[in-house]
């Protein structure tokens, strides 16, 4: 059987093994130690941010974002609807109620026009916007990051599928108040589990600090005013994601020409169309994604695995899930039409061009 490729497998830099081993030889295996450090400083470094908190995944990130920004029982919300629930579940966390934002086919991320048009027409204005880069790919930040101050609502950036993305050279998860950024198993960068909360305001990643150690008092014995959680980065998992670090921009190249690839050699077949790029911007590609006009992207997907090749749909818009039928949402069709046609491919760096050609070739059988 041919090997399996995956949607995006982890790809170890090489460094990994012995940084672990530094962290055992130290016996700093738990949360704390110097490469907890060395990793925050890693992603301010890359991303020109001044402050950073490693944590133990993406949605402890933002759930942190919402609780320091004061939003809770009965507040609203704006999200993506286009995401994944990670997002989502955060605001659920802090007892607050999402509502729904459509995309643009611009993008594929949260339309600019719907969110003016929300925030001009509602009864009650939301705390705080979680908006989604997309598969690695910059929204519309500037003019979203303009509405957002316009009308005086928090803005948080899910750059958990974007980290090496940019807008007019400016880092995805730099624009809002905080960004949010993921180490899952199936990221650009991969630590197993975990994510990084930044933010430009030192105030808010203390209190962040403070609540992600079970909001622990500065007393010689255990004392709590507040209660916390248990969300900090293991120094273990740290020392993973300060080697993946070290080759971040070398994944993002690898990411964009295995893109560059499939538009090659899928470029013969008229009904097939690539998730578009915003000028002056820069995705990290994370996955490459495509739509069919005619063809039945169940097919492709029964196709790719035969040949042992994983695929999987877009996402299913949250505004579709039966978990969140009685939110609000303001909508234009896009997202649940992209959902009906779309496809992600095979984009791990691990593969080759003959890999490429092998899931292309499978797929334009399946669009004759």
């Amino acid at each position: 059987m041919n090997k399996r490729l995956f949607l995006s497998a982890p790809h170890m830099s090489g460094h990994e093994q012995e940084y672990i081993a530094n962290v055992f030889e130290s016996n700093y295996i738990a949360p704390l130690g110097e490469y907890v450090n060395k990793f925050e400083k890693s992603i301010k470094e890359y991303t020109s941010t001044p402050n950073a908190l490693a944590l133990n995944s993406g949605t402890s990130a933002l759930h942190l974002a919402l609780r320091i920004l004061g939003i809770g029982e009965g507040d609203e919300v704006l999200a993506s609807t286009f995401t994944f629930i990670g997002s989502i579940n955060a605001i659920i966390y802090q007892g607050a109620e999402p509502v729904f934002i459509d995309s643009d086919y611009e993008s594929w991320n949260i339309s600019p026009k719907l969110l003016r048009e929300y925030l001009t027409t509602t009864n009650k204005m939301p705390k705080a916007l979680i908006l989604t880069h997309l598969y690695g790919q910059c929204a519309d930040i500037e003019n979203i990051a303009s509405i957002c101050k316009e009308f005086g609502v928090y803005l948080i950036e899910d750059a958990a599928e974007s980290l090496g993305a940019t807008f007019n050279k400016k880092h995805s998860g730099t624009f809002g108040e905080f960004g949010v950024y993921s180490f899952n198993g199936n990221k650009i960068l991969t630590t197993s589990g975990g994510g990084m909360l930044i933010s430009a305001n030192e105030e808010h990643i203390k209190k962040a600090m403070f609540y992600s150690t079970q909001a622990r008092e500065q007393e010689v014995y255990y004392e709590h005013n507040e209660y916390g959680y248990n969300y900090r980065m293991s120094n273990v998992l740290s020392a993973i994601g300060v080697a993946q670090m070290e080759v971040i921009e070398e994944r993002v190249v690898q990411k964009r020409a295995i893109f560059d690839l499939y538009k090659k050699y899928l470029s013969e077949v008229e009904e097939i169309s690539f998730m578009p790029e915003l000028a002056n911007s820069r995705g990290n590609r994370w996955l490459s994604t495509i739509t069919f006009e005619k063809t039945d992207y169940n097919l492709v997907m029964k196709a790719l695995e035969e040949i042992n090749a994983e695929s999987r749909p877009l996402w299913k818009p949250m505004h579709a899930q039966p978990l969140f039928k009685d939110s609000k949402s303001l909508l234009n069709g896009v997202s649940d039409d992209l959902f009906s046609r779309g496809l992600c491919l095979p984009s791990s760096t691990t593969m080759s061009e003959d890999d490429i050609k092998r899931v292309c070739e499978v797929i334009k059988a399946c669009c004759v």
